[in-house]
C-alpha cells in the first residue's frame, strides 16, 4: 500500500508541475531579466551543437516570445567523432525551430577550439572571439554556462571562463551576463517537479531568475533536429531533465 501512495503522489506532483508549465508558464523573476523592458540583443555562448536545445531552451523560448533579438555563438562544430559538418547542419535546423534567426547563428571551427574531453580551450582566445561578436552585433546581454557547466564538461567550463575574462577586461561596456546554474544529480533529473524547488530555493534573490519553459514541446522538437545525437539515452535525458522545463539563471558578477 505504501508504494501505491508514493506512486500516486509522484504522479500528482508531475501533473501539477506540467500544468504549471502549460497553463502558467512564466518567469518568476521577470524584472531581473527584462530590466527596463527595452528589447535588447542577447547572445547565447555555447560550446557544442545541441547545448542550446538540451540546456538553454527554456530561456531561448522565453526571450524569443518577449521580442528579444537572439544570437547564438557556438564555439565548436562538435567534431569529436568526425561529424562536425552534420552537427553544423543540425544546429541550423534546431535554431530554426527555436526561432533564432539563422543569420544570427555563428558556428566556429577553430583548430584550437575542438570538441572533446581533455581539449583545453584558451581563455584569451575565447575572450577575443566573444569581444568581436559583442562589438559586431551590439550585444547587451550574454547567457552562458556557469563554472561547472551543467555536466562538468571541460569545454563548457572553458566557455564560462572565457566569458568571465571578457567581462573582467571590458567592465566599462556595461554588458550584463547570466550563467545557467548547475543542479545536483538529484535535482537534475526531477523533470518539471524541480520547478517548485527552484522557485522556493531562490525566492527573493534579485541576482537569480527562474525561467519556466513556455513551450516544452518546442524544446523536444529542437533537440530532435540533432539526429546524430538523438539516441535513446538522450531522449530519456530530455524527458526527465530539469533543464527541459526550467532554467535558473544567476547573474555573473565579475
Amino acid at each position: 500500500m505504501a508504494w501505491l501512495v508514493v506512486t500516486l503522489s509522484v504522479i500528482v506532483i508531475w501533473i501539477a508541475s506540467l500544468c504549471k508549465i502549460f497553463f502558467r508558464g512564466t518567469s518568476s523573476s521577470k524584472s531581473a531579466i527584462l530590466d527596463d523592458g527595452e528589447k535588447k540583443n542577447v547572445m547565447f555562448v555555447i560550446a557544442h551543437p545541441d547545448d542550446e536545445s538540451m540546456f538553454f531552451s527554456p530561456t531561448i523560448n522565453y526571450l524569443s516570445s518577449n521580442g528579444y533579438n537572439l544570437h547564438v555563438l557556438c564555439l565548436s562544430t562538435g567534431n569529436a567523432h568526425g561529424m562536425g559538418s552534420i552537427r553544423n547542419d543540425e544546429l541550423h535546423r534546431a535554431c530554426a525551430v527555436l526561432k533564432v534567426p539563422l543569420k544570427q547563428l555563428k558556428i566556429l571551427d577553430h583548430p584550437n577550439l575542438q570538441d572533446g574531453f581533455g581539449q583545453v580551450w584558451g581563455h584569451d582566445l575565447l575572450t577575443n572571439i566573444i569581444e568581436e561578436e559583442v562589438t559586431n552585433h551590439n550585444i547587451h546581454m550574454i547567457i552562458t554556462f556557469d563554472n561547472y557547466g551543467v555536466s562538468g564538461h571541460c569545454n563548457h567550463r572553458d566557455v564560462h571562463r572565457g566569458v568571465l575574462k571578457f567581462l573582467q577586461t571590458n567592465s566599462g561596456r556595461n554588458i550584463k551576463a547570466w550563467e545557467l546554474a548547475s543542479l545536483n544529480i538529484f535535482r537534475k533529473y526531477l523533470g518539471p517537479v524541480d520547478i517548485w524547488l527552484s522557485i522556493l530555493s531562490n525566492k527573493g534573490d534579485p541576482s537569480r531568475a527562474i525561467i519556466v519553459n513556455e513551450h516544452p514541446r518546442k524544446s523536444f522538437e529542437a533537440m530532435a533536429q540533432h539526429l546524430s545525437q538523438w539516441v535513446w539515452f538522450r531522449k530519456l535525458f530530455v524527458s526527465f531533465s530539469s533543464y527541459t522545463y526550467a532554467n535558473t539563471l544567476q547573474r555573473i558578477k565579475p
